[in-house]
């Protein structure tokens, strides 16, 4: 904790500072038996799991509870929260409006026309949400997309469905730590005070490594888990071209993005143009994108039938069934309870820090584990990863340990560039491996509504979030190269001189 920080705000637990971790304890605890040990895959079960953490940890505060309360509303207006609800709200209108217009048959029908087989696909997938997610700097918006795109594609031409997902969340964890536009590359840039340019070019040789194996091993487990093909002409679908056209409005975002734009901006050029291309080739009629149903008992329903605009996206119904749809509203209401969740666990994570639970596991590490330059790079990885399994917003989670990592490589002397990347490298990484993860669950929150989508999508093909983990190989991968790096001393460089801003490049 800074000295400089405002005690009023300090929070003290009966039980010290390890107690501050109890709101977060219990979630990750309800998390485990929710998702992995009774199989419920649900969001919003998540939700209740964090309010009663929160719940039980107020009665281990000493003093005003009103101290603890202004704490977790402080949590939920971070920046680093709102900039991950931003990037699903965008990404997920995105996803559906493509969705809308024939993209998942235009895969099936280029996958056939290619001979690209269930064995092949989940390889072929992990490169593609690489290339996407370094092109558009979020493995966020990947994840959403490839899951609401790519992933039924996928489960339609025989592909394992759980190694399907993990093939999609390995390629939001390349681009996620490779991106020179990603939230985490910056912010471990800037927080090991490191140029941007710099990081991602030294990191290239570790996620690269990392990819080749992943790749292999996605080759490797697609022959041995792959099914058969479904024939979803004869269940309400049609594999056509036509589809593929929205590889225009994917290309719009990347183009826009790696521009320097923001991803706000570069997401939103990419709607217009895909929602234009609807209507003039008459992939998905307005109704489909945007519609109002009303009434038809409504007098200004009835008036509405000749304003062809209006008319065309207003839909009579019974009364009673009255509501707004379309893949607009769809796509960003999807998000909804992941939204709450993760400004709940944010909140939780903002307790621990202000009761000094992070504080309490940095100076564990930093006197007791760290003795070394091995043992110091060691629990870098390992401090990165106890930190990411409370936080499940990577960029959150670099925010709370980036302080360790810059005191502990100070220590040792360790250059910007490495400490940037293994704090980058991990919390990226983890960030799609644990069930809890924020980017794991933007994409199981697009993988629920594909049931409702697609005839021939059945409620068994959605994978549970505690099945994919094994499944995420670039992420373990990852972790696994940079621990054998502190281990053996690949890559590592020191600085010469500590009280220089610079550094020389890898």
């Amino acid at each position: 904790m800074s000295e400089t920080s405002d005690q009023s705000s300090v929070l003290r637990f009966y039980g010290g500072r390890a107690a501050s971790a109890i709101p977060i304890a219990f979630f990750i605890f309800w998390a485990v038996v929710q998702s992995g040990l009774l199989g419920i895959g649900d969001t919003s079960g998540l939700i209740v799991g964090i309010l009663v953490g929160l719940i039980v940890g107020m009665f281990f505060v000493r003093g005003a509870w009103k101290t603890y309360a202004d704490v977790l509303f402080d949590g939920m207006t971070q920046r680093v929260a709102a900039t991950a609800i931003v990037a699903w709200l965008w990404a997920g209108m995105f996803a559906e409006t493509i969705q809308a217009g024939g993209f998942v048959d235009g895969l099936v029908w280029a996958a056939d026309a290619l001979q690209v087989g269930a064995a092949l696909f989940p390889a072929v997938t992990f490169v593609l949400a690489a290339l996407l997610a370094t092109g558009i700097g979020t493995g966020y918006g990947t994840a959403i997309a490839f899951t609401a795109l790519v992933f039924p594609a996928g489960v339609a031409l025989g592909a394992s469905p759980v190694l399907l997902f993990g093939a999609i969340l390995s390629g939001a964890v390349f681009g996620d730590n490779l991106a020179p536009v990603s939230d985490t590359t910056i912010v471990s840039a800037v927080t090991q005070n490191a140029d941007i340019g710099g990081v991602v070019a030294s990191r290239f040789k570790y996620a690269i490594v990392a990819a080749v194996f992943a790749f292999v091993a996605y080759l490797f487990a697609g022959q041995a888990m792959h099914g058969v093909p479904i024939d979803v002409g004869s269940a309400g679908g049609a594999g056509t071209a036509l589809g593929l056209v929205h590889l225009l409005s994917i290309g719009v975002v990347i183009v826009t993005a790696v521009r320097g734009r923001h991803i706000v901006e570069a997401i939103s050029w990419g709607i217009v143009l895909s929602v234009a291309l609807n209507l003039v080739l008459g992939l998905a009629e307005a109704s489909a994108i945007l519609a109002f149903e009303a009434p038809r008992t409504s007098g200004i329903v009835q008036s509405l039938d000749a304003v062809p605009l209006f008319g065309a996206l207003v839909v009579p119904v019974n009364p009673g069934n009255a509501a707004v749809s379309g893949s607009l509203y769809t796509g960003a209401v999807g998000f909804f309870p992941l939204i709450v969740l993760v400004l709940l666990i944010v909140a939780a994570a903002q307790v621990m820090q202000r009761g000094g639970g992070f504080e309490a596991i940095q100076e564990f590490l930093l006197d007791r584990v760290a003795t070394t330059v091995r043992s110091a790079e060691t629990t870098m990885v390992l401090g990165t990863a106890i930190v990411n399994a409370m936080i499940t917003i990577n960029t959150a989670a670099e925010i709370a340990i980036a302080p360790y990592i810059r005191t502990l490589g100070r220590r040792f002397n360790i250059n910007g560039y490495r400490r940037a990347n293994i704090l980058d490298a991990n919390t990226s990484a983890l960030g799609y491996i644990f069930p809890w993860g924020g980017g794991l669950l933007a994409g199981f929150s697009a993988m629920q509504r594909l049931p409702e989508q697609y005839e021939w999508f059945t409620q068994a093909m959605v994978v549970n979030p505690a099945s994919v983990f094994p499944f995420v190989f670039h992420g373990w991968f990852l972790v696994a190269v940079f621990l054998l790096a502190a281990w053996t001393g690949y890559g590592r460089e020191y600085v010469s001189d500590r009280a220089s801003g610079e550094v020389s490049r890898v």
